[in-house]
């Protein structure tokens, strides 16, 4: 399988555009690129039921992200507070960085 360049790294701000978190906003946990699938904190929390081990001590009912397409999702440009679709462009220096397709802002930091 080929890997495919993603445009959404780890600790961007995304909105979610389809699904039943659809409208919410997160920051990414984790991405996953072999599947496509990015995790979001605080959506698509699922509930696992775990039985105590020498990691976790005590078992129970434990709240957690699970992973969801990374087509559900789109990433907010910071100068335009907005979800936006993302383009490459390269610097003087030769440096290859996201760019915000409606105001033209570079999405990365450096």
């Amino acid at each position: 399988m080929a890997t495919v360049k993603l445009k959404i790294k780890k600790d961007d701000i995304v909105k979610v555009i389809a699904g039943r978190e659809k409208g919410k906003k997160g920051k990414v946990l984790r991405v996953f690129p072999p599947d496509n699938r990015l995790m979001v904190e605080k959506i698509n929390m699922i509930k696992r039921h775990m039985r105590p081990s020498s990691q976790t001590r005590q078992g129970g009912i434990v709240e957690r992200e699970a992973p969801f397409n990374i087509s559900n999702v789109m990433i907010i440009c910071s100068k335009c507070d907005e979800a936006v679709r993302v383009s490459h462009r390269r610097l003087d220096d030769g440096k290859k960085v996201r760019v915000c397709k409606k105001c033209g802002e570079v999405l990365d930091r450096t």
